[in-house]
């Protein structure tokens, strides 16, 4: 009976996604088209807020949106670019984020204003306020940027330096009996320390410190800079914080204090007469992508997320964005198979993943090469441990200074979950046919010493291969390549200085060099050919409707409403199947 009630209750659902969400999508996205055909005023001002955070690569989902913002770090970068030469537009109004944004887009992100005023455009930020916490060192550096950084009148620049919090459960996991038993290599591979330790460790402590001050340090040069101040001179002021909206002007932190109104106001007057406020998320709607002209073309490849093996992934709805290994690699497979593209930019942000798919896609990247098409990577907020082990073969690696890269790393593990569950009265026993291995990843118990000497064997084994490939990619011996990995997390600029970075800067530089490498002359045009092609919205509600996660979701609401633990626990053992690597994992910690 009950699975005859799922199953109608399953119809339902299904008729209703399709009769009412599915149309009111579609005419939505109708809609939103149809808006951004309007023309662009003679008198414009671009306002982009980043308020709502950002993404760093534009989903070719057409329905991502939905889940955020719907703006890239690259879309913004790419819109910029064209405002710059749009006669219509002529100032720039940005709405800061009072808590950060990450410090890889910042840095991006400032670059692209920086040239945006070049072009002898005006660019007023407007603040509601810099918060003491996690990167708000970052959104005050966008603002430094800009021709006048205004704040709000009953605002705080509470900006005094650059905090992180660490999350451990070592103590809990122990008073409740649950065993974390992981391998890592080595001491700097931080990514299981939340789950075995109560603090951080001195190596989990040094890293962290490194590249946090690394991130600082850039941050308040560029915003000194902007500000025309000395470094030394505007840490000194900002450590002495916190400041009203009156002190921090009267210290030269910021230009105005105003409302926001105020700020628009000013803007239009900037732009001229009649000048009207654009949302900048309709302007770039209505440019679209750079296409760019030219017999020859730059492929433009993008990733983000976690590294897994397969295929699609990620909700159609504005989930966390994955990067399979399958996709990926066709994607590369294509750009290699089409004649008109002479150089690659593949565009990374990722912590890492499956050594598997991470090795799926770098011999895609061996294949472009072999085919005389060099490789740029671009590296976004993340391009750490199977982020790197994808990029370490490229040609050339661009990344911003403060890319987080790195983790040269690898870690696996289980936890050992009978003791926790039998306090509540539910048993765990295993059952297993065929060797002694067959069950070492067995929750209901530890790890047996030949289990664990053969684990921690396959560990090194993905470890010594990571040296290899980044030996062999970056030029480096092994050796050297031992002393700067064990995990070890590095900004941007560090990884520089080390020679895991070839230039810093970001998608635009990348761009140059790719043409550089391709022998493309500078004064020739260039066509962009971007990789995975997007999707229609046919194709995406196709996905996401199909049997998908998102199916499994429903399915395992439903079996929650009909209090049915047998379907809830069916479906989930399929997402962790879908999950489950081998056991080894190239993942770093993600500190935001």
């Amino acid at each position: 009976m009950k699975q005859f009630f799922l199953t109608v209750l399953g119809v339902f659902a299904g008729l209703f996604l399709f009769l009412v969400v599915v149309p009111f999508i579609l005419i939505t996205v109708a809609i939103s088209s149809a808006s951004t055909k309007e023309p662009t005023p003679s008198h414009t001002v671009l306002e982009l807020d980043l308020r709502e955070g950002i993404t760093d690569q534009t989903p070719t989902n057409p329905f991502a949106a939905f889940g955020g913002s719907g703006l890239s770090t690259l879309q913004i970068v790419d819109t910029l670019a064209q405002a710059e030469t749009d006669n219509r537009v002529k100032a720039l109004l940005i709405r800061l984020p009072e808590g950060g944004i990450t410090p890889a887009a910042a840095d991006e992100i400032r670059q692209a204003v920086r040239r945006f005023r070049r072009s002898g455009k005006v660019v007023i930020a407007h603040s509601q306020g810099f918060q003491p916490v996690g990167t708000a060192v970052s959104s005050y550096m966008i603002g430094a940027s800009a021709s006048e950084l205004w704040m709000q009148n009953t605002a705080a620049f509470q900006l005094a330096g650059f905090s992180a919090d660490g999350v451990f459960l070592g103590r809990a996991f122990a008073k409740y009996g649950l065993t974390p038993q992981f391998e890592q290599r080595y001491e700097y591979k931080n990514a299981v320390n939340e789950y075995t330790e109560s603090d951080y460790t001195p190596a989990h402590r040094e890293a962290m410190t490194a590249w946090m001050t690394s991130i600082y340090t850039s941050a308040l040069a560029n915003a000194a800079q902007d500000r025309k101040l000395t470094p030394r001179a505007l840490r000194t002021t900002i450590e002495a914080g916190p400041w009203s909206s009156a002190e921090a002007r009267q210290r030269r932190l910021i230009d105005k204090i105003g409302q926001v109104e105020d700020a628009q106001n000013e803007a239009k007057r900037r732009a001229g007469r009649n000048a009207e406020i654009v949302e900048f998320a309709d302007y770039a709607a209505s440019k679209g992508e750079r296409a760019g002209s030219g017999r020859n073309a730059i492929a433009i490849i993008g990733g983000e997320g976690a590294i897994n093996t397969g295929t699609g992934g990620g909700s159609p709805f504005g989930g966390g964005a994955s990067i399979m290994s399958d996709d990926m690699a066709e994607a590369i497979y294509d750009a290699i198979e089409d004649k008109s593209v002479k150089a690659i930019v593949f565009r990374v942000s990722s912590p890492g993943g499956s050594p598997e798919a991470s090795e799926q896609i770098l011999a895609a990247v061996r294949a472009a090469k072999a085919a005389g098409k060099p490789v740029v990577v671009s590296m976004g907020d993340y391009a750490a441990s199977g982020g790197y082990w994808i990029s370490s073969e490229a040609n050339w690696i661009v990344a911003q200074p403060s890319t987080l890269t790195g983790s040269i790393g690898v870690f696996g593990g289980k936890f050992v979950v009978a003791e926790a569950l039998g306090r509540f009265g539910v048993d765990m026993r295993n059952l297993t046919v065929g060797g002694d291995y067959a069950s070492a990843f067995s929750p209901s118990q530890s790890f047996t010493p030949a289990q664990r000497a053969a684990f921690a064997a396959q560990i090194d084994r993905t470890y010594d291969e990571f040296i290899a490939r980044v030996a062999a990619g970056r030029r480096l011996p092994p050796a050297r390549v031992r002393e700067i990995a064990r995990g070890r997390v590095w900004t941007g600029a560090q990884a520089k200085t080390i020679g895991l970075v070839d230039q810093l800067g970001g998608m635009e530089e990348a761009i140059a060099k790719a043409r550089e490498l391709a022998r493309i002359p500078a004064d020739e045009s260039v066509r962009f050919k971007r990789y995975p092609t997007p999707e229609s919205p046919f194709e995406a509600l196709s996905e996401a409707f199909g049997v998908s996660g998102e199916a499994a979701q429903v399915l395992i609401g439903i079996g929650g409403v009909m209090n049915d633990p047998a379907a809830e626990a069916t479906v989930r053992r399929i997402q962790a199947d879908r999950a489950r690597a081998s056991g080894a994992s190239v993942l770093a910690d993600q500190p935001w």
